[in-house]
């Protein structure tokens, strides 16, 4: 009786200490640092049992996300229509709660340059969706994160993404060739076209050839499964706050999980065939994977061959998910909102033109100099960032409770960074902000915005996003070629309604008008 007395002893206060725990982050804990941020000045809803404000927040998504706009309306109420929301209503300084946990919208520029220099105290949020997908060095904090970057980094020294430039030439060739195809014989030299999926093929395309040196049949079934996985986000996302529920059997994580191995299982062959083939000695392409594998060797050597030193194979995994997701999203978004635009506003178009036959003529091969020259098409491309962030929210979470601004942070309170937010802040960019005006970024990034912060279409700081010049060459060279060969004009179809689910996509395509030069 001793024993059992003792057992239903342990067992209660198991239980009790279980419930405790279980009440302080469903209630006591969310009130408290409720409490710490009123007394600071900040405003948002008050606290609502386990779930916050999450179901105002997909009610309001799901509702926004295929509603098309207008040009002329104002973008973030479409774009960013919760965030905004809160912001409108409780203004800047403002909170809302994903569950239990408070999240603070930050979108000033000087505070944001404080998060992003200090990644050691304001990691990424975890858990995160986009980590399913993504994976990598995006998500690796501190000394991993060092470690990682050390090996990745000379995968994208600029010498290596010279040999990008053939490959983008070859795919938007093709991508082209296609486009003539669709054409009426003898009848008329314009298309209704939607680039949009086009335009994700070719950067699939693209970072299939320039990652594996092969554009295979693997490469773009790595890509669709992951836009599969895109479009599942939605539905993972409202219950993500809860501890271990990725481990629950819904529907959507068992799909989630299912193409992931798929996408590993793909992934894996693909490098063990690169494995196998340096063994042997074999010719190999001067690709990113290669540039990875051996960066990897000689840390490896460096290190003194020590068991954890360098990458692993689920290591190298991670990184080409990366490769594939953020390569390929970020530059076929950049690329149709910039088409999208041109469309719009053939001013902006003619003069684009006139410099890309001033630089490259009207069909000579370009190079990484000649892309350097193209200083309009970059001004365009740089307003269409600030307009189209291909990411407009990212997530911080302070490691401790820190000051920020005039305001102390409490450990437990996430922050919101609304890029997008501050894209369009008038007090910023002024009054014209929402109008598409290259001319911004005449004088360079310096001379368009306040502050070097103003401006950050691919984070900044130490974490700074170690593909932009892998995506500004694609995009630049695409855009030029695309110049070189076509017109392009808003179709009476088109519904403008860009949405982001981890990127900033056209929910109804991107419908344009293309006539042959």
């Amino acid at each position: 009786m001793a024993v059992e007395s003792l057992l239903f002893s342990v067992l209660l206060l198991g239980l009790i200490t279980l419930v405790v725990k279980l009440l302080n982050w469903v209630w006591f804990r969310p009130k408290r640092l409720e409490k710490l941020l009123r007394k600071q000045g900040l405003h948002g809803n008050p606290y609502r049992f386990l779930l916050g404000d999450v179901r105002d927040m997909m009610n309001v998504t799901r509702d926004e996300q295929l509603r098309s706009i207008r040009f002329s309306d104002h973008l973030l109420p479409h774009i960013l229509p919760f965030y905004h929301g809160v912001i409108t209503k409780h203004g800047k300084n403002s909170f809302f709660w994903f569950g239990p946990r408070p999240r603070l919208n930050i979108s000033d520029p000087e505070m944001l340059k404080e998060i992003l220099a200090k990644p050691d105290v304001f990691h990424k949020t975890r858990p995160d969706p986009g980590e399913t997908i993504a994976g990598g060095i995006a998500f690796l904090e501190d000394d991993e994160w060092a470690k990682r970057r050390k090996i990745i980094t000379p995968a994208f020294h600029i010498e290596k993404l010279k040999n990008v430039v053939p490959v983008v030439w070859m795919s938007c060739l093709k991508m082209m060739e296609n486009w003539e195809g669709k054409f009426s014989v003898g009848e008329t030299n314009q298309a209704e076209i939607d680039v949009w999926p086009c335009l994700e093929e070719l950067t699939a395309d693209v970072i299939s050839t320039t990652s594996f040196g092969v554009s295979s049949e693997e490469g773009r079934r790595v890509y669709a499964l992951q836009q599969r996985q895109v479009k599942l986000v939605l539905d993972v996302l409202q219950f993500f706050f809860i501890p271990g529920w990725k481990f629950v059997p819904s529907k959507a994580n068992t799909e989630m999980k299912s193409i992931s191995r798929e996408i590993g299982f793909l992934l894996r062959r693909m490098i063990e065939h690169r494995e196998k083939a340096m063994r042997n000695g074999d010719a190999i392409d001067d690709d990113l994977l290669n540039a990875l594998m051996e960066s990897n060797l000689r840390e490896i050597k460096d290190q003194g061959n020590e068991k954890r030193a360098g990458l692993s194979v689920e290591d190298v995994i991670e990184e080409c998910k990366l490769f594939y997701f953020a390569g390929s999203e970020t530059t076929s978004v950049l690329l149709v909102y910039t088409m999208v635009m041109l469309g719009k506003h053939q001013e902006w178009q003619a003069r684009a033109r006139e410099e890309v036959f001033r630089v490259l003529g009207k069909q000579q091969k370009p190079t990484t100099d000649c892309l350097s020259r193209l200083k309009i098409v970059t001004m365009i491309l740089q307003e269409v960032l600030r307009l189209y962030p291909p990411a407009p929210v990212t997530l911080r979470t302070p490691t401790r409770s820190v000051k920020l601004g005039n305001m102390t942070v409490p450990k437990g309170v996430d922050l919101m960074l609304l890029i997008g937010e501050m894209h369009h802040d008038p007090m910023i960019w002024g009054a014209d902000a929402g109008e598409f005006k290259p001319e911004r970024f005449s004088e360079g990034i310096s001379g368009a915005a306040k502050t070097r912060y103003s401006f950050i279409p691919f984070i900044s700081g130490p974490r700074v996003c170690i593909g932009q010049n892998f995506a500004m060459i694609t995009a630049r060279l695409s855009l030029a070629m695309i110049l070189q060969r076509f017109s392009v004009d808003l179709s009476p179809s088109y519904r403008h309604a860009p949405f982001p689910i981890l990127t900033l996509q056209p929910q109804h395509g991107a419908t344009l008008l293309l006539k042959k030069l």
